[in-house]
């Protein structure tokens, strides 16, 4: 049985740009419940396109409670693509607490058509969920630095129909002609840096290769809107300065925006409690971003009518909120981690540290202080570590040649045999498993281990004062519009 349709209310325009964009928050913590109910709005619900294979894989393997992605996956255009991914992890009626989840392939530079096969249908099922039962735009959101997945991804998402597509934690300047490539089943690639090459590695994803039918029968695929996530008005002009690497706008994100942000130009200082310290460069010209003529979205900090009423006045469009959505009860949280932040941010409790280490990606990201989670000293110490995932490896060229991946996240010895010194390991928090277990999706080792979570916000909670105690989706877009 389908989501009850949405409630009629304001729509947007197709041609009129969102005042609210919900932000993309990964892992599954921007679910298709969370996009569907802002797309309820009137405002562009987002859903987050990190490692939705492993969270299609193990939502699977848990017995897929309500149907909902067997739902989906009954109207993937290849029913036998759809029919092998159902084969490969569907339980009926769960496995067992105790059980491991059965693995995914890991992210690589050679072809695997089991792994293309996950990744298209995962990022389908998503976004069809968030768009069913009503015709407003839905987004999706991804991290540029996850190169080796990106074309099998946005694929998935384009066969679903999805509208808008977000892009940040690096440079974009690749994706309009990967979208304008896949809109016309053509094959999608991108450049892969590959540590120590001169260049000339590439994921390429081709939608007329074995197996995926015939796309000509399809007919050409909507095209989405591109809005590159940038935190300088440099990085803004260079994009904007040929069609050929365009976008459609620009989401300007403050160092307080949750997840991940730019490290401060110029030499990284740390303040007193050890976060990057941002100075006058870092601050972004809007002036500047509204004369390329995009339209652009002020995100970190801007979760209030306050708020919004600052960005209009700079120019822009509207805002993005991430926070306030990942504390809703639409929210893909575990409900008792999301319960357990809202009452420690009501009580001014509730820490959240920009640490420039714990992410494998290199960028600063932001930790949510919370006894019990990866954040805890104790419990960081007591993990061990391993790297199975593998989303932010960085592939390296070896001797000879070869393509090898390392983790700084990764047991300190391997590392280090794969050429890189021991001190960039030194505070690397596993990520990915650690966001899949906020989502109460994380794996269970052989030996009994759990997975302990790892919590992001923003670090501006100002929000919270307009909100109720226990707030819905549409409660946000209540108090940023002003009700």
């Amino acid at each position: 049985m389908s989501e009850t349709p949405l409630p009629q209310g304001p729509s947007l325009d197709e041609d009129a740009p969102p005042v609210l964009i919900q932000g993309g928050m990964g892992v599954a913590v921007s679910g298709w419940r969370l996009a569907r109910a802002v797309a309820g709005t009137g405002q562009l619900g987002v859903v987050s396109g990190t490692a939705l294979d492993a969270v299609l894989a193990r939502r699977l393997q848990r017995g897929d409670p309500g149907g909902h992605l067997r739902r989906a996956l009954a109207c993937f255009p290849v029913p036998e693509v759809a029919g092998r991914v159902l084969g490969r992890y569907f339980v009926p009626g769960g496995t067992a607490k105790d059980e491991p989840f059965r693995p995914v392939p890991r992210l690589g530079l050679r072809h695997a058509q089991a792994r293309d096969e996950l990744t298209v249908v995962a990022n389908f099922a998503e976004v069809f969920l968030a768009k069913e039962g009503h015709d407003r735009p839905i987004g999706v959101n991804y991290l540029e630095k996850i190169q080796m997945a990106t074309p099998a991804a946005l694929y998935g998402a384009m066969l679903a129909g999805v509208d808008y597509v977000l892009m940040g934690a690096g440079i974009p300047a690749e994706i309009p002609r990967l979208l304008d490539d896949l809109a016309a089943h053509r094959p999608g690639r991108v450049s892969v840096t590959v540590a120590g090459a001169d260049g000339g590695h590439e994921a390429v994803f081709d939608p007329r290769g074995a197996g995926w039918g015939d796309p000509a029968a399809m007919g050409p695929l909507p095209r989405p809107r591109l809005l590159a996530i940038v935190s300088s008005h440099v990085l803004a002009a260079y994009l904007a300065r040929t069609p050929a690497t365009r976008p459609d706008g620009f989401v300007v994100e403050s160092p307080s925006a949750g997840g991940h942000s730019a490290p401060p130009r110029g030499r990284m200082r740390l303040d007193e409690a050890g976060d990057p310290v941002y100075g006058p460069r870092d601050e972004v010209d809007t002036a500047k971003v509204a004369a390329l003529g995009l339209p652009f979205w002020l995100a970190g900090g801007y979760g209030t009518p306050e708020g919004l009423a600052r960005a209009r006045a700079a120019g822009a469009a509207g805002v993005q909120v991430g926070s306030a959505f990942a504390l809703c009860r639409e929210s893909g949280l575990e409900p008792g981690l999301r319960r357990r932040l809202l009452r420690e941010a009501a009580a001014g409790g509730l820490e959240v540290r920009n640490d420039p280490h714990a992410s494998p990606a290199g960028f600063p990201f932001k930790v949510a202080s919370v006894p019990g989670t990866l954040s805890d000293a104790a419990v960081y110490d007591a993990r061990p570590r391993l790297c199975d995932l593998g989303y932010l490896r960085t592939p390296y060229e070896r001797p000879g040649g070869r393509v090898g991946y390392r983790c700084p996240a990764e047991p300190v010895e391997a590392y280090v045999r794969k050429g890189r010194p021991a001190e960039e390991a030194e505070g690397r928090r596993c990520l990915c498993n650690g966001l899949l277990a906020a989502v109460g999706l994380g794996q269970r080792r052989q030996d009994g281990y759990e997975e302990p979570p790892l919590l992001t916000l923003g670090q501006d909670l100002g929000f919270l004062e307009g909100l109720p105690s226990d707030h819905s989706a549409a409660d946000v877009v209540d108090l940023v519009l002003g009700g």
